[in-house]
């Protein structure tokens, strides 16, 4: 995405006339979920200035700043921790996945797992697999050692409750996927299948998918 996001975060980027997390803000508000916490790095405080407390989406918004140590997708989950309820979403900020929010939440509810992923049928078409899912049951999670019976991807949404955070040490780089990994080995992480593919802006083919796809069936505010 350089240079495009040398000077402005890639949620700030513009798709559809609109920053990027503004379509994604506005998902999220369709789906019943009001209050959020932006776990932000690199030109957070541009995001912080744009969005500001949320009242403006009629949402709530907080912010944790990774500080001068970059701490990885974990280490800044446990970082936010004090701001996190006893169960909360996790989901990527260059992702749109439009899907029932609600089905899968009540899905978690129903279960005593610490944690929920979503996986998408892939067959390394949109991302490499990472995933074997078989019989409605996550088995494997390996983003690292890949295998032939991997079909299925991590879609990007998940759910955890704040107890799984106990296993992230404080104030130390640590990737989600750990986690994942470790509470997917110990049966302690429920799967959840979705049918709509994600739509990402990593690369300038997947800015104009996007683009396209926001444009027909992007929420408004």
């Amino acid at each position: 995405m350089r240079p495009i996001t040398e000077k402005i975060p890639k949620a700030l980027v513009e798709i559809a006339g609109r920053p990027f997390i503004d379509w994604q803000l506005a998902l999220l508000k369709h789906n019943g979920i009001r209050r959020v916490v932006m776990c932000v790095g690199y030109l957070g405080e541009m995001l912080r200035d744009h969005l500001g407390d949320g009242s403006k989406q009629d949402m709530e918004i907080t912010y944790s700043f990774d500080g001068d140590k970059l701490l990885g997708t974990g280490g800044a989950i446990k970082r936010a921790e004090h701001l996190l309820g006893d169960a909360f979403w996790v989901t990527y900020g260059d992702s749109y996945m439009d899907i029932g929010y609600a089905d899968i939440l009540n899905r978690f509810s129903e279960s005593d797992a610490q944690g929920l992923m979503t996986v998408l049928y892939n067959k390394n078409q949109w991302d490499t697999s990472n995933c074997v899912f078989e019989d409605g049951h996550l088995k494997v999670y390996d983003k690292h050692n890949r295998t032939p019976a991997m079909h299925h991807v991590d879609y990007g949404v998940a759910l955890l409750r704040k107890p799984a955070l106990d296993r992230i040490p404080a104030a130390q780089p640590h990737d989600l996927a750990t986690l994942y990994t470790h509470l997917v080995d110990e049966k302690q992480m429920i799967g959840y299948e979705v049918h709509n593919r994600f739509y990402e802006m990593g690369s300038l083919a997947g800015l104009e998918e996007t683009r396209q796809y926001l444009s027909q069936h992007g929420y408004g505010f």
